[in-house]
């Protein structure tokens, strides 16, 4: 199992803020090896982990997260973005969305955008935790979630500890550029 920077950054950042997780329904999408959504459960979240329904290896590698840190209670789902599935449709409404490192592609983040909009209609406080390393200065979330009705805070790393080049005493984030942000429906939206 492969542990990408974000993920770590994203779990710093729970566990900063892991008194306020206690209950929070969080889905994590994207999940892999569930690192940010394992942390959540743990500090006492209902947490769904998801990975692609096209790769069921990364959902077996989200069910074995589980397994290795005795969380039986967290469910895992298939969940391909930009796509209504059963899965999709059968989500109960959620408080936090974890996006570690999903912004990897420039052609999967409109559909990510998609499925992140569809389920803020379900739930229009919901916040979406994300984590991107910086891959090009072309690359820009803005444009689109202006699009899709969104906005986004920057948070800075160094108001969470993860400002360094390892944290909780491993190699990561090493020397890769990550940034934090909050996302959610722009003001207008909500009224």
């Amino acid at each position: 199992m492969y542990v990408w920077p974000c993920a770590v950054v994203l779990a710093q950042y729970l566990w900063f803020h892991r008194r306020s997780l206690l209950g929070k329904a969080i889905l994590e999408i994207g999940a892999g090896s569930s690192l940010p959504g394992i942390i959540a459960a743990k500090c006492g979240a209902e947490v769904i982990l998801s990975d692609s329904s096209e790769l069921p290896h990364c959902l077996c590698i989200c069910e074995q997260s589980c397994q290795m840190n005795n969380l039986p209670q967290v469910r895992v789902a298939g969940l391909t973005w930009g796509h209504i599935s059963q899965d999709l449709l059968a989500l109960p409404p959620q408080d936090i969305i974890l996006a570690s490192d999903v912004f990897f592609e420039p052609e999967d983040f409109e559909d990510i955008l998609t499925t992140v909009y569809f389920l803020m209609q379900k739930s229009p406080k919901i916040q979406v935790w994300s984590t991107y390393q910086v891959r090009s200065a072309d690359w820009s979330l803005e444009a689109l979630l202006f699009k899709w009705d969104m906005k986004c805070v920057h948070i800075p790393l160094e108001s969470f500890d993860a400002d360094k080049e390892d944290i909780a005493e491993s190699a990561l984030p090493g020397r890769h550029t990550i940034e934090m942000l909050v996302i959610s429906l722009a003001e207008d939206t909500l009224n």
